[in-house]
């Protein structure tokens, strides 16, 4: 098991917002965040491999939107931001040696920080970012792979899963401000601290719960629920509409 890491370009600053204010971000401490985070991720049972900068692309770093890795095949994404396409020429080598690839082609846009995996299960997000064509060509490759689909429209955030991830037993984190619960039946939910809109972006690994440090009242709640929470500081990356799983993809 491993995790698949890009550290940050220097033009970080000059990446893609929607939904998030401009704000200067300080290069040096991004680097020392993404290598903190990195050795948080190996704290946690994952080998991290360390992919190439992309200088001249800056959202880069977040990998987990230019791909979709499951059991079965890695599905190389067509983001939504024009600015964001050549990043997934920079990782379909790497994906190569591990999987059998498919690919989503422009016009039809998918983010995989809109794709949601549990088990057999996944859920899309119908975003700013993920198309109607987008989501009928990532059915079109799962379909023969007995996973079901739920399509889940996200209002007021980026991706799906910044609203919404998966909990290490299988329970959901959520914002219920950005999403429609009912589009999750019979899953178990725990709602986020309003005062904390970001915080349901986690990351799972390791039996853990990787939460960002900035959202203190979420880390206690999921301590109170009996997780083990690895805080992890990604300020700067944050400014970018960045969250904790957008910054790797874990392969199995």
């Amino acid at each position: 098991m491993f995790a698949l890491v890009r550290p940050p370009s220097r033009c970080l600053d000059a990446g893609e917002r929607t939904f998030v204010d401009a704000a200067t971000i300080n290069f040096d401490r991004a680097l020392d965040q993404h290598a903190a985070y990195a050795f948080a991720l190996e704290s946690c049972g994952r080998r991290v491999v360390f992919l190439s900068p992309c200088p001249e692309l800056p959202d880069a770093t977040f990998v987990e939107d230019a791909a979709v890795v499951l059991d079965e095949v890695a599905i190389l994404c067509s983001p939504g931001a024009t600015s964001r396409r050549p990043e997934v020429a920079a990782i379909e080598p790497v994906l190569r040696d591990f999987r059998p690839l498919a690919r989503i082609e422009w016009p039809a846009t998918l983010d995989g920080g809109d794709v949601l995996c549990i088990g057999r299960k996944l859920w899309v997000g119908c975003s700013s970012r993920t198309n109607a064509a987008g989501i009928a060509a990532f059915l079109a490759i799962v379909r023969e792979l007995d996973y079901t689909v739920t399509v889940v429209p996200v209002r007021g955030a980026l991706h799906f899963k910044t609203a919404c991830t998966a909990l290490p037993d299988g329970r959901l984190l959520v914002n219920p401000g950005w999403i429609d619960l009912a589009m999750l039946p019979r899953m178990r939910h725990l709602e986020i601290p309003r005062a904390e809109p970001f915080a349901a972006n986690v990351l799972s690994v390791g039996g853990r719960v990787l939460c960002p440090t900035n959202h203190p009242r979420t880390a206690a709640l999921l301590a109170s629920e009996g997780y083990e929470v690895v805080s992890v500081d990604i300020s700067e990356f944050a400014k970018a509409e960045g969250g904790v799983t957008c910054l790797s993809i874990l392969v199995d």
